[in-house]
């Protein structure tokens, strides 16, 4: 099947188009950082008109780069949730349309769904696998048995990891967004300079939590009594992220030994962090576990990563009415083969 997908969740507005599930013909995104740098956040209002200036221009680009014509596609996968409910609005909006006017069936995607299974455009992953959801709005632990069978182990009981390191950059005077900027500074600093908690490490559940460390760098900020830069400002940003991607590989691999599953997904927009990457690597392989990462460009929010779903979904039947609504709270567990009422 060849499938338009449409991605509008947040603050990237994106477009796809992908043959069978597995073959990214094109993956246009149009960010929207600079505008949400400003105000060192996503600014929902903003986020919703600007996606309405760009979703006909990125669905357009992403039929020209695929080669194919609209009346060529056979059916359109969108992101329903969760995510700002204005912005996912836009794209839901723009997909109902185009499936009316183009009689074509319609599937609404669940937004992890789509980072955890993005790994399968690129390689072949065998179910069931562990995946490690982790990005600006969700650090989630989840059993995949197949496409549409999840079953949430873990979740964070506050601040998400990405959500953290964005914190944490506005406090350190980084800017927005502060994933990139932390790893890049971390990368030059001691990350044993400053001795940052490691919030929930002891439980024996798989929950997360970074509020505690985000709070202890505040702490700590505010008790210097000078600005932090340079080598200080390196080193303040490698111990926050080691204690970070210590509390996600070591919690990740504390889940696979207890569901038997030697197969491990890292996806998300902090899926980027060579840190992460680095040492989830190496502890995975100190255990003969194999780990899987997707390209940075599908880490991020994009809309080819709705095509491995949406494409199963439509082709064993599964869809959705013209009247399907967004929904910003949607807890994985309940998406899967059934568009939820």
């Amino acid at each position: 099947m060849l499938l338009l997908t449409i991605e509008s969740s947040c603050d990237e507005t994106s477009a796809a188009v992908v043959r069978d599930g597995r073959q990214v013909l094109s993956n246009v995104i149009a960010s929207q950082v600079d505008v949400h740098a400003l105000y060192g956040g996503v600014v929902p209002e903003l986020a919703s008109r600007k996606h309405m200036e760009a979703v006909a221009v990125v669905i357009d680009d992403a039929l020209r780069k695929a080669g194919v014509a609209l009346s060529d596609i056979e059916g359109i996968a969108v992101t329903r949730g969760p995510g700002l409910v204005g912005a996912l609005l836009v794209g839901l909006s723009m997909a109902k349309a185009m499936a009316l006017s183009l009689d074509i069936p319609l599937v609404g995607v669940h937004h992890m769904e789509g980072h955890i299974l993005a790994p399968l455009l690129e390689q072949d992953v065998a179910f069931p696998y562990l995946a490690l959801a982790v990005s600006g709005g969700h650090t989630h632990l989840y059993r995949v048995d197949g496409i549409g069978r999840y079953k949430t182990l873990g979740r964070t009981l506050d601040d998400a990891a990405g959500e953290a390191f964005d914190k944490v950059s506005k406090l350190l005077g980084l800017g927005y967004p502060g994933g990139a900027v932390i790893d890049r500074l971390a990368a030059q600093g001691n990350s044993k300079a400053i001795d940052f908690p490691r919030p929930l490490l002891k439980k024996s559940n798989f929950d997360f939590s970074f509020s505690g460390v985000k709070t202890a760098l505040l702490y700590y900020v505010q008790s210097q009594n000078g600005p932090i830069e340079g080598a200080h400002l390196c080193d303040v940003a490698a111990s926050f992220q080691q204690a970070v991607i210590e509390v996600l590989c070591k919690k990740t691999l504390c889940a696979a030994r207890d569901t038997g599953l030697d197969r491990i997904v890292v996806a998300g927009g902090v899926a980027c962090n060579k840190g992460l990457r680095k040492l989830m690597g190496e502890e995975a392989a100190k255990e003969g576990l194999q780990v899987f990462f997707p390209s940075p460009i599908l880490c991020a929010d994009n809309a080819a990563m709705l095509g491995v779903a949406g494409d199963a979904y439509l082709t064993a039947g599964c869809v959705a009415d013209l009247d399907l609504n967004a929904r910003a709270n949607w807890p994985l567990d309940q998406a899967g083969w059934v568009q939820q009422p």
